[in-house]
């Protein structure tokens, strides 16, 4: 993709946190963004207003990613308003109460699958379709939202949420082998225990505080730590990288 490109950058799960602050980074740094949220008009309205101080043309657009009819749409009012896209953001994702997994039943793996899954297959296929040079595209990057959990299997409170950030990683090293040659970049952060609402989503709102004497660094991480390293992955100073892993987790 050549440097004087228009860069298009769609943040998936940008109400909040880690999306949140990538998108308003994202902006600063010059591309045209697309907010997507699922609920949460007046959250991903206030990202927007923070993104449109950079002059930058910003949408904010409501799908839930994990339902393909949503993403088809997603991705067409994208073309239509903003052009091709260029940068994809895979963010959104699910934190339920924590349980072992002999409390859990079906429908709560089920959703936590096709949320945290299923959402980010369905954007990388859109995406891939746009960016691949083979097709007529510009080639582009895809950065993905994993969790440091994939590695530690997050044992006795979100198993279902670590097994799910491990097919993350799979998808990862896959999907950058097989659009390569398409000019296309897939890479990977995994954050660990950042300052967040999800904390709050899984029942404990203050969860950094109890374990944060585990951390090598001693604290907990900010949502823009990891937004200047999905910045970076995305960008043509990493023209070079795919198919990596970065861990954003104090050393954990």
């Amino acid at each position: 993709m050549s440097e004087n490109t228009k860069k298009v950058a769609l943040i998936t799960g940008s109400s909040r946190g880690i999306g949140a602050a990538t998108a308003i980074l994202l902006a600063k740094q010059g591309y045209d963004i697309c907010i997507n949220y699922k609920n949460n008009s007046k959250a991903a309205d206030k990202v927007l207003e923070q993104a449109r101080i950079y002059n930058t043309r910003c949408i904010s657009i409501q799908a839930d990613v994990s339902i393909e009819t949503e993403v088809i749409n997603l991705f067409r009012q994208i073309d239509q308003q903003l052009g091709p896209i260029t940068s994809l953001v895979n963010n959104a994702g699910m934190l339920l109460p924590q349980s072992k997994l002999e409390d859990m039943d079906a429908e709560r793996i089920n959703r936590i699958l096709t949320t945290n899954v299923t959402s980010y297959f369905l954007c990388c296929r859109e995406a891939v379709k746009r960016m691949s040079k083979s097709k007529g595209g510009l080639g582009g990057a895809i950065v993905s939202v994993s969790s440091v959990a994939s590695r530690t299997g997050s044992p006795g409170e979100y198993i279902d949420y670590a097994a799910s950030k491990g097919a993350i990683d799979t998808l990862t090293k896959g999907l950058s082998v097989e659009v390569a040659a398409d000019g296309i970049r897939v890479n990977c952060v995994r954050p660990g225990f950042i300052k967040t609402d999800m904390h709050t989503d899984g029942g404990e709102p203050d969860r950094i505080e109890r374990i944060k004497g585990l951390i090598p660094m001693k604290r907990g991480g900010e949502a823009t730590e990891v937004a200047t390293s999905i910045a970076w992955l995305l960008s043509d100073e990493a023209s070079y990288v795919t198919g990596s892993f970065t861990d954003i987790a104090g050393g954990r």
